[in-house]
């Protein structure tokens, strides 16, 4: 999808628009990492990121006929998926929202003494890793919905600040400001708390069995160290242009990517092969 010219996209999108099995296939699957990933980071949990993935794909495909070719197609997929998150209430973390004085009391205060061991017979590495990702994807949610998109936007996405200036209806200025501010609020909580990322004292591997004691981890249900990794210049074919990242970018190395999950898959096809597929045309 990358290598295709501006003209080759609307070609592909006339054609699925036309009832192109193919030519739709080939759009989704050039944005479905993208949205998959957004998902993941906006929500906190893979169980949420799947539900609304499946919700954001089925409203591009049936959202397609209303796309006017005035940005790139990764562009208008990425509003969609931006304004969809934005109002996502379905998630766990609607409910039992975060904060970064709750997170930091729980790393200082946890009673990590006296658990037993609730490994479940799986490598304490393996846990330690898990909880790791869990930790520092679920801190995202320490943020307020529109700083969190503007950090997953600039931190992971690294987006140019006009196109996402453009998505989230900031000037480009506004939008640089924003994105400063917020990574240097994330940047100085994981100094001082975390040790994995950070001069903290806190330590996945110390953690792993509180972590399964308050369900945060679970050694036979393992999201982040089952899931295949993509490589960052999967994501990068979707972007419009690059920005310059600052200093700050290393500490951020937890934002990796995945796969989207086999559910993904499974109903994307299952669309494709049902009658609901006419709704791309009919829409």
């Amino acid at each position: 999808m990358n290598n295709k010219t501006n003209e080759e996209i609307s070609v592909l999108i006339d054609k699925a628009t036309n009832g192109d099995k193919q030519a739709l296939e080939t759009l989704i699957l050039s944005v479905q990492d993208m949205v998959f990933n957004l998902s993941l980071r906006m929500l906190g949990t893979f169980a949420d990121a799947e539900d609304a993935t499946q919700d954001i794909l089925l409203k591009i495909i049936t959202h397609l006929s209303s796309f006017r070719k005035e940005s790139s197609f990764s562009t208008w997929a990425f509003r969609i998926a931006v304004n969809h998150l934005k109002t996502y209430q379905k998630h766990m973390f609607a409910k039992h929202p975060l904060s970064f004085e709750f997170y930091g009391q729980d790393i200082e205060k946890a009673p990590l003494a006296d658990i037993p061991d609730l490994t479940q017979d799986v490598e304490k590495s393996i846990l330690a890793e898990e909880l790791k990702m869990s930790c520092t994807n679920v801190m995202l949610q320490c943020l307020d919905t529109e700083s969190r998109c503007i950090f997953i936007l600039g931190t992971m996405f690294r987006l140019d600040s006009r196109i996402a200036g453009e998505i989230l209806g900031l000037t480009p200025e506004a939008y640089r400001q924003r994105l400063s501010r917020i990574r240097r609020k994330m940047a100085d909580f994981l100094g001082k708390y975390c040790g994995e990322y950070g001069n903290g004292n806190c330590k996945c591997s110390k953690r792993v069995n509180y972590a399964i004691q308050s369900h945060r981890i679970n050694p036979l249900h393992l999201d982040y160290t089952s899931a295949a990794e993509i490589p960052a210049q999967t994501l990068a074919a979707v972007k419009d242009a690059m920005e310059n990242i600052d200093d700050l970018s290393q500490q951020f190395s937890f934002c990796k990517s995945y796969q989207p999950p086999e559910k993904i898959r499974k109903f994307f096809a299952e669309f494709m092969d049902g009658a609901a597929f006419s709704t791309v045309k009919n829409t």
